[in-house]
């Protein structure tokens, strides 16, 4: 088999503090940087940009873009995601539910800049949610079982210039637990969703999955 050139791109990863893609591209020679509010946990902070990425990219003459190639971005879902989508009801939650409401607005408007800057090729990553509705509906939905992890996590991807990801190794998810619905047993749980709350929950959860943090670098790496 012919083995496939690749050519050294520069990838910006905004909004990861993990470090799970930034450090998959590294392993394929890739110049990635990861950049988040947060310090990363990912061990590799000479790869990692800390502070608001809209911010970084002002103050840093990022207005044109020039030098990247690749931007994947996984902005905070918290407002955005079908999840929590009962917080919203003004009626039963008032003020909060209309605070909600407010930062699922700038929420939105944040993801908006994201997908609209210059760079050649983008992948904004987020669950099902506000984005489907009110932007346009993501160009593929995958989940972690198609790339070799035990888990189920439907993942949309809003992408430019980049093709589908290719399925690499199905796998039957694994369930945890069951919801109950009286004496009957309900729909089955999922890892994500039976983590037991904690500081680390969101982090976690965030955390792009091994097998889809491999698969965007070597299929998108080799463009």
């Amino acid at each position: 088999m012919r083995a496939v050139k690749r050519t050294k791109m520069k990838i910006l990863i905004a909004c990861e503090e993990s470090q799970a893609v930034c450090k998959e591209f590294r392993k394929l020679g890739h110049e990635a940087y990861s950049c988040d509010i947060l310090s990363c946990s990912g061990g590799e902070p000479q790869w990692h940009i800390e502070g608001d990425i809209l911010n970084w990219m002002g103050k840093n003459s990022f207005n044109d873009y020039e030098g990247w190639d690749l931007m994947i971005a996984h902005p905070p879902c918290t407002y955005l995601s079908n999840a929590g989508i009962g917080w919203f009801n003004e009626e039963k939650y008032g003020d909060k539910a209309r605070e909600r409401k407010r930062l699922r607005i700038e929420a939105f408007e944040f993801v908006m800049k994201i997908a609209n800057v210059s760079i050649p090729k983008i992948a904004i990553e987020n669950p099902v949610g506000w984005l489907n509705s009110h932007w346009r509906k993501p160009d593929q939905i995958i989940q972690p079982w198609q790339f070799g992890d035990e888990e189920s996590k439907r993942t949309c991807l809003w992408m430019k210039n980049l093709p589908l990801l290719i399925h690499t190794k199905i796998v039957k998810p694994k369930i945890y637990a069951y919801y109950k619905r009286g004496n009957k047993k309900g729909k089955p749980i999922y890892g994500n969703d039976y983590l037991k709350f904690s500081e680390d929950r969101g982090k976690i959860r965030s955390k792009t999955f091994p097998g889809i943090a491999k698969a965007m670098a070597e299929q998108w790496g080799t463009l």
